[in-house]
Parts: structure tokens; sequence; C-alpha cells
């Protein structure tokens, strides 16, 4: 087991490198070791190649090799066809497997037929329970360039003179189910998959954002999760040479046994230099090219596997379903890969070729995908496909998620280019071994899915059926509606030690010790870290190699969700996460550009957990239209459930800001003393239920917190302005731990105190600790006048609660005062304190 802890790894003498390459290997080694100690006990009936080690496969093991198999359901009971399914751990239930049959081949499928729909028709794949419900997103704008509809979102955040698009590409992933098996490799794969969505548009990767989610931290079990997601997340993100810009952690009993792991990756490219993933027009004859490690057994069933409830007694079994990354070869692919999308622009090609990552269903996706999405079919040699092992069965092969792959569909002129680019320029034989591009297919005028083998046909359907899924129009159930209840508690006797109580909550306090780990500044473009701000601001264009007239430009990252109040109502939960992504953003000084998504939730067969999502997925969608952003990007992750019960409905949202000047972007921290301190309230009231503070008392009724989309646009808009006419000094959004956490926070970085003196109103303790959206505002008394002429303009009513002070001392009148020291240090260490 791994037993690097952050401290020790913030005071090693080795470079973050180092540290991540020794992980790499140990965690490599030891789920090689766990792997081997499986396959030795296993049966022999197992599926082939499905959880075997590499060392191991098929010796002595009495596995044969199945592909050619047909299967004819007509003549078995739905009990012998369940059976067959599970045997063989094809994803499908009996019904879709008779209508695979019936409808679609009208014909016995062989076995690999039967893997290729069970994995293009997963949830994970083809959102069959999903999709009617993503049609409501708004995913097109007047600077949308690519909507959510390939690999990775487009929008354009700037032009130079020329008029000329500048882009960045923003996509959304999660890794679930990967992640609660074996987090490191789970974690790691998770950013891996994300990076090459980002690339495979044509983008150079500069930014990620990771949002995790975990249970209880008194837990053991999620101490140790958390531990190796992190290590995961770092392990790939720092050798690939990728900033680190925004993420968040929560901790709640309900994600005990589903922990949550989703990424969001950013991009960059020219508007005129999209690569789509997708055959191009005019593209029957072009060339498959697979790029990238060796295929090997490594996450085959992965897609399925995400796409049902994880059972504890099938955790070493599921372990076989987890890629293994390679973070070293991803990036030197990466590399390889935006040097040769210089090349295809400048042969003027690029409306020549397709690029598309590898995830999940491995090569078997990608080219149908590629080939379908155009309009087109294809042919597939596997004996063609270059593989680390020997005796891998061909649907193995086709359909294994073996990491660090690519798949180009070019015009043939374009071939030779390529090949030579990958194999002899960037020596990837050399790099890796096994690595290498090779053409394995070709794109057909029939709209046809065939796959040979040798010498035969293992798979023959038409592209479209492949690739639709299925469909399903789930029950869904009634959601009891949420109400504000009566308190029952009294205020605390002791404000002073709540406040210290509040701060050193784990869901409140310092994440440092994860985030410390992450390399930030690479690549150098990072103005200023989550933490300093409430998101992450990035220069994009800040290198000679962009016009001097966009150097400026700045763009901000956040994510958010609440799983209290998603606990309590779906629907406002999913609201207040678009909103608080949204008012992250805003604090930052910068104007909301697009949102994306990872809708996670729980078995959509049954009615409640289906009214969850419908209610959520709605919610999010109504409120990212109303405050007219766009959808850009996301994916659905469902089945989020086990023995212990479903996840909290969570909705990840990430939002994309811009700044027109990236000087202009706000800090969250207290500058001087002497200013004033505004509160600008988007919401007719605190809210006390879901509250960290009500977790703390034990407390469940109290008003639902609520919020003012109008409210909240127009106080963005005077943020904004302040912040380009020097008015405001700092700002920071309401969240966990509500006004009296975030005027402790605000305190901390350069130790300047405040005397807050508010109208407290009958409960001290709500006005203080009760969240729902708003901001804190920093206001030097020299800029009092211009930053009220804003909000007179914008008939809004800032309300000054207080002013901040040379003495170092938070001040509550009348409720209790504070060192900012003690306050820090409870904050500071509160939650590597909880996870000892």
């Amino acid at each position: 087991m791994h037993t690097f802890k952050y401290s020790a790894i913030k005071r090693a003498s080795l470079g973050r490198k180092s540290i991540c390459l020794l992980q790499y290997i140990h965690h490599t080694a030891s789920k090689l070791t766990v792997l081997q100690e499986y396959c030795s006990q296993a049966s022999p009936g197992l599926f082939p190649g499905f959880f075997c080690s590499p060392t191991s496969l098929f010796e002595n093991r009495g596995i044969m090799d199945f592909t050619k198999e047909v299967f004819d359901l007509s003549v078995k009971s739905d009990e012998e066809a369940a059976s067959l399914f599970q045997q063989h751990q094809i994803g499908l239930t009996v019904s879709e497997g008779r209508q695979l049959q019936e409808k679609i081949l009208q014909r016995p499928p062989s076995l690999a037929e039967l893997i290729l729909f069970s994995i293009e028709g997963s949830e994970h794949c083809s959102y069959k329970s999903s999709r009617p419900y993503l049609k409501q997103f708004i995913t097109e704008g007047e600077d949308v360039v690519l909507g959510a509809k390939e690999d990775a979102g487009v929008i354009r955040v700037a032009r130079d003179y020329s008029g000329q698009g500048y882009c960045v590409v923003m996509s959304h992933e999660s890794h679930n189910h990967p992640s609660q098996v074996v987090p490191y490799e789970g974690a790691a794969t998770g950013v891996g998959g994300n990076v090459r969505d980002v690339c495979c548009m044509g983008a150079e990767v500069i930014a990620l954002a990771d949002d995790l989610r975990f249970g209880s931290v008194s837990s053991p079990h999620t101490k140790r999760l958390l531990e190796e997601v992190v290590s995961g997340i770092r392990g790939y993100a720092n050798p690939i040479g990728v900033p680190s810009l925004a993420g968040g952690i929560q901790f709640d009993p309900g994600y005990q046994e589903n922990c949550l792991v989703t990424v969001v990756g950013l991009g960059l490219l020219r508007e005129d230099r999209i690569i789509h993933s997708y055959a191009p027009k005019d593209s029957a004859g072009f060339d498959l090219i697979l790029v990238g490690k060796p295929t090997d057994n490594s996450g085959f069933g992965g897609a399925s596997f995400a796409s049902f409830e994880l059972e504890e007694e099938k955790h070493e079994m599921n372990k076989g379903a987890v890629q293994e990354p390679n973070a070293f070869l991803g990036r030197h692919m990466i590399q390889a890969s935006v040097d040769l999308f210089e090349k295809i622009a400048q042969a003027d090609a690029l409306e020549k070729v397709g690029f598309k990552d590898l995830g999940a269903g491995g090569i078997s996706c990608a080219s149908v995908e590629l080939a379908d999405t155009g309009g087109y079919g294809a042919r597939i040699d596997i004996d063609r496909v270059h593989t680390s092992m020997e005796g891998l069965p061909a649907h193995v092969i086709l359909c294994a998620e073996t990491q660090e792959r690519y798949m180009w569909v070019c015009d043939p002129s374009l071939t030779p280019m390529i090949l030579d680019h990958y194999n002899r320029i960037y020596a990837l034989p050399e790099v890796s071994r096994g690595a290498c591009a090779q053409v394995i297919g070709t794109v057909t005028e029939e709209p046809q899915y065939v796959v040979h083998a040798h010498g035969e046909v293992i798979v023959d359907a038409p592209a479209r059926e492949v690739t639709k899924g299925f469909l399903y129009h789930r029950e869904v159930g009634r959601l009891q509606p949420a109400q504000s209840l009566q308190l029952t508690s009294e205020e605390p006797e002791d404000y002073r030690r709540m406040l210290l109580e509040l701060l050193s909550h784990e869901n409140i306090a310092s994440q440092h010790g994860v985030f410390d780990t992450y390399d930030k500044q690479v690549q150098g473009r990072s103005l200023i870290e989550a933490g300093d701000s409430d998101a992450g601001v990035l220069t994009p264009f800040n290198s000679s190699d962009y016009p001097p007239e966009i150097r400026s430009v700045g763009i901000t990252l956040t994510t958010d969700q609440n799983p209290r109040i998603n606990a309590i109502d779906p629907a406002l939960g999913g609201a207040l996460a678009v909103v608080e992504s949204v008012t992250n953003t805003l604090a930052a000084g910068a104007v909301p550009a697009a949102v994306s998504d990872c809708l996670c939730y729980g078995n959509p067969e049954k009615p409640d957990q289906m009214a969850q999502f419908a209610a959520g997925c709605s919610s999010v969608a109504e409120t990212a239209g109303k405050l007219q952003i766009p959808v850009i990007a996301g994916n659905v992750s469902l089945y989020n459930e086990s023995k212990q019960g479903a996840i909290p409905p969570s909705p990840m949202i990430a939002c994309l800001g811009r700044l027109e000047h990236a000087e202009y972007a706000l800090t969250s921290h207290f500058k001087a003393p002497g200013s004033a301190v505004y509160f600008l309230p988007c919401r007719s009231r605190p809210g006390m239920q879901g509250s960290i503070y009500s977790e703390i008392i034990g407390e469940t009724g109290g008003e639902l917190p609520d919020y003012d989309l109008s409210l909240i646009q127009r106080w963005g808009e005077v943020i904004r302005k302040a912040s380009e006419q020097g008015s405001i000094a700092a700002c920071h959004d309401l969240s966990e731990g509500g006004i009296a956490a975030a005027v402790c926070e605000m305190s901390f970085k350069n130790t300047v105190g405040c005397t807050i003196e508010a109208d407290y109103g009958k409960r001290p303790d709500c006005f203080l600790f009760g969240e729902g959206p708003g901001f804190i505002a920093e206001i030097p008394a020299e800029n009092a006048e211009a930053f009220l002429d804003l909000c007179r303009t914008a008939e809004l009513s800032p309300e000054r609660i207080g002013t901040t002070t040379e003495a170092p001392t938070i001040c509550f009148s009348r409720l209790c005062s504070l060192p900012v020291e003690e306050a820090r240090e409870a904050w500071y260490d509160g939650m590597e304190r909880r996870l000892l």
C-alpha cells in the first residue's frame, strides 16, 4: 500500500517529478502484484483477458478465444441468456441482446458484437437514460465555436486586430468507479483521458482542475482513497507539465462507497486550427491510424463497468476494468501531436484529417465514431494492431481501453508523413516498448462497421446502429418537496469556540495539503493560484507566439457542488451548483463565458433516483440558460450506488471566465487597514438547512438557501467595473460557513484584521453562519464614493458591515473576538488534523 503522506512529500528533498516517478513505479508494481495474486486463484471459466495480469495471460488457464463464436439467443431462455452474459461479462440486458439479434443484425451476434454493443450501448457511451434530458441545455452562443458535440467544447475568448479568433477548449469528465476500485490508476487515467480529449481537438493543453468527493473524513478507508486519488492526479498531471488551476474537495458520508473524481481540462488553439473528431467530407478510402501504446488487456470492459452499481464482493475482480497510466509516454505523445498539428496546418490539410482519443471501448468506439459521425463506415483489421501480449483474443484487442492512444483518420497522401512523424521523428518505438503509429483500417463509403481478425469477420453491423446505442424513457418518481422548517436549536453560548470549530471543519478548512503537491506554475501562464482568488487565473496568450493585442487577456476556472443541499433538494442543489461556480468567477472580476458539467447520480432504473437526476439536470439547464451561459462540455455518470445506497445527487459544475485585461483580476484577501467591508447580497435570506453550521450543531430545521439570478448578474457587473476602475481591493463570494467564514478567510494571507458591526437580527448565528450566494467586498476609503456610484447606477444597495483594522484581530461586535493567527491556524491545519 502507498504510504507517502502529504507532509512528507512537502518536506522531501526530491523534486516533484522524481516523486511522481517513484509513486508511479510503486503503484504499478503494487497493482500487478494484486492482479497476479488474483489471477492465480481465479477460475478457468473467467472471461478471457478481463481480469488477468500481463505476466500470466492465458498461461495454463484453459481459456479459449470465443471471438468468432456466435450466440443464438432465440434458442435460449431469459435465464440462460442472462447467465451467458454474466459468464462473458457482457453488459447487455437480455432484452437488449434480443433487440440486437432480432432487429439490428437480424442474425445471431458474435461475442465481439455483443461486447461492442454492450460498450457503445452503455450509459457511459450512449447516455441511454439521460439523452432526452441533455437536450435542455443551451450549447450555442455568440462566442461558442463548438458546443457539446465532440470530445470537447470550444469557445472564443479573444480576437486579434485582423479578426482572427483564439479559443479555449474545455473538457469535463468523471472517473468515479475506477477511482473507487483502484484509486491511483483510476484518478491518473481520468486525468489522462481528459487531457487527450482536449488535445485531440488540435489544442495545446494548458490547465486542469479536479473536484473530488469522499466519504467520512474520520474513516481510514476515506483517508486511503484520498491519498491514492490525489497521488494519481499528481502522478499524471505533474509529469505531463500541465498546471492544476482550480478544484475542490468535499467529505460526506454519502460518498463512503462511491467517491467522485471529476476532472476539467483546458486547451488553447486558434479558431481556424480546430481538428474535428469525425471523418471529413469525401473521406471514403481514408486511412485509420492507431497511434501510441501497444494494446493490452487493461481496462477491458471499463465502459460497461462504469455503468453498473459497485458491488463490494466484486472489488478485486473489477480492478481488471481499470486502465494502466503512463504519464511520461502521455506527455511525449501530446508534444508529438501538437507539433504534428502545425505540420498539417502548414500543409493546408486540416480539412483532410480527423483525430480522436481512445477512451471507452478503445479501438472499436474510436473507429466507429470517427466514421459514423462523418456519415461513413469503416473496416478494421485486428491483425494489424500492435499489441504487447501474445494470444490476446480479437475482441479484447478491439475493445480494451489501453491508455495513451489516439486515432487519426486521414487522406492517404498524409499517411506517410503521420507515420514518419510518430515513428521516426518522435521515435515512439524507442520511447516506449511496442509503441508506434500503424494503419489499422479504412473509411468506407458503405456505412457498415466491419472488423476482420485472422481472415474472418467478427463484427459486421450498421455503423449508425452501433453508435446510437439504446434509449430508455425511465420511470421518474415523485420527489418530496423540500421546505423551510422551524429552527429547533438555540444560539451558541460561545461564538468564539463555534467559529474555530467551523473554520477547522474539513469542508471549510484549507486544502493546501493536497493542492500544494500539484504543479501550479508550470508553463508560466498561471497568474493567480486557486486559494488566492475565488478562481484560478491564467494568462493564456502571454508569450510572443501570440499577437500583442491579446496577450493581456485572462481566463479563470472554478468548480463547485454542495452535497448537503443536493441531498435535501436536488433541483435547488443543481441551481446552486451553477450559481456558486458563477459567483466564484464574478468575485475574481471575470465575465462567465461557459460552463461544463459532470452529472453524477445513482441508479436510473430506480424511479426515485431517476427523479433526482431529472430535477438536477433540468435545474442546471434552466439556471445556466437564465444566466445566458452556454454549456459546452460535460458527461453523465450514473449507477453511483452501492449496498450503502446512492450518492447525494451531484451535479459537478465548472465555470470558465474571461478577463479583458488579466491585471484587473481580483484576489480574495484584505489588502490594508481602514477599508470598508461591504456585504453584497444575492439572496433574500441566509440558509440554515444544509449549512456546515447546522451539521456541526445537529440542526435539521431552518430556512433553505435561496438566490436571485438578477442580483447575481447585476452585482457581477458592478464588481467587474469596480475592478477595472480600481475601486475594489478584494472580493470573496459566500460559500460554506457564510459571512463569518468568508470574512475570516479574507484576513488570513496579509494578517489584516477586521471589525464586523452589522445588524445581526434576531439570530446572529443565522446571519453569520447561514449560507447562500453573495459577496464580501473590501473598498478602500478613498474609493468608496466611486464604488457607491457604480452601485447606485445599478440600483443596488450594498450593506456596510465593518472595517478592516491594523490590529490583527477578527472581531464580531458584541459576540466574539479572536486573533487572526489563531483563526488561521484552525483553518490552515483543520483538514489535515482530521485526516490524522
